[in-house]
């Protein structure tokens, strides 16, 4: 690697590192605009409301549009409504005009994204729209544009000013399409009330899919679990905690409810030479940390990390024991 001279040091810091900072800037400023157009156009916040109804209210599936740096956004926000519980899937308007409009039906609803809202190739979009009562959302920067006029519901974004110097790469316009129609998701997810167990379906692999397994997935039962009731010998805690390998061994009462545990702590904490001859009840911790098999493997993680555990008994409404997880079941799951 070569070395960096003082004079390129410098023009690191204070040329690059000021535009990096002018160009978040300006998408922070945008996002504001955007939160503010929100409490002062009526027309704007209207339009989100009747947008979310109209999708919410039995669309059949969206179809989401745009050419350019607003098609590459229009593939995301398809991509989150279909990840939230909305189907929905992009289609390029070139690809419409040669045979893909045969995709949407009149009981779909097209967001169309164009900054402009005067995007040549968006025109046989409006065109078969308009012949087959689809309805439209657009998301433009003009209620006046070719776009604008020819929509059901039009979401006219604030002017903003873009980070490119020349004020031509589109950047903090992309952001703002972006935001809404990640707004657009975001409500539509609350509204139909999608729960963490709905989005685990639409994403069961990687770290987010591991993230939104139940403990219950996870862990270990039966016969797998050390147990012991109270009264016995410490000895023969000694031995079941060995035999299971967990590193701890639940007591249960004559209900067998669990009452307590004794780990590996416990045991150095009560280290005498009458030890093994002790009731298990003289040595366990009482009232230990437990779980409901619904929790979600991400939560059980943090409380694992916030009280430095690495096991876990889960236990029914009645107390009783009906699995045991260790941190590790959570390592292989993928959970870091």
């Amino acid at each position: 690697m070569l070395p960096i001279s003082k004079t390129a040091a410098e023009r690191w810091d204070h040329t690059l590192l000021d535009s990096i900072g002018r160009t978040l800037a300006t998408a922070t400023d945008g996002i504001k605009a955007l939160a503010d157009h929100l409490t002062t156009d009526e027309a704007f916040a209207r339009g989100l409301v009747d947008a979310v109804e109209l999708i919410g209210d039995g669309a059949n599936r969206v179809v989401v549009s745009g050419v350019g740096k607003s098609g590459h956004i229009a593939r995301k926000i398809a991509a989150t409504l279909a990840s939230t519980g909305t189907s929905a899937y992009f289609v390029h308007p070139t690809e419409a005009s040669h045979g893909d409009l045969g995709m949407i039906t009149a009981e779909d609803v097209l967001i169309l994204l164009s900054w402009s809202g005067e995007t040549a190739e968006l025109a046989n979009m409006l065109t078969y729209a308009k012949r087959f009562k689809v309805p439209i959302v657009s998301i433009s920067s003009s209620r006046d544009s070719t776009l604008g006029r020819n929509s059901d519901i039009a979401l006219v974004l604030p002017k903003v000013a873009e980070a490119c110097p020349h004020g031509l790469a589109p950047t903090t316009s992309a952001v703002l399409q972006l935001t809404v129609g990640d707004a657009l998701a975001i409500a539509l997810l609350e509204r139909r009330g999608f729960s963490a167990e709905d989005f685990k379906t639409f994403h069961p692999g990687g770290k987010l899919g591991a993230q939104l397994r139940l403990v219950h997935e996870l862990a270990h039962a039966a016969e797998q679990m050390p147990l012991l009731a109270v009264g016995r010998p410490m000895s023969e805690a000694v031995l079941e905690m060995s035999s299971k390998g967990f590193g701890v061994v639940g007591i249960v009462d004559e209900k067998q409810a669990l009452v307590g545990v004794i780990t590996d702590g416990d045991l150095r904490r009560h280290m005498a030479g009458d030890l093994l001859s002790q009731p298990v009840e003289g040595v366990m911790s009482r009232n230990p940390r437990v779980v409901s098999g619904d929790l979600l493997a991400s939560a059980a993680m943090e409380l694992m990390e916030e009280h430095n555990i690495t096991v876990l008994f889960l236990v029914d409404e009645a107390g009783l024991p009906i699995g045991i997880l260790h941190i590790h079941d959570l390592l292989r799951a993928g959970l870091c």
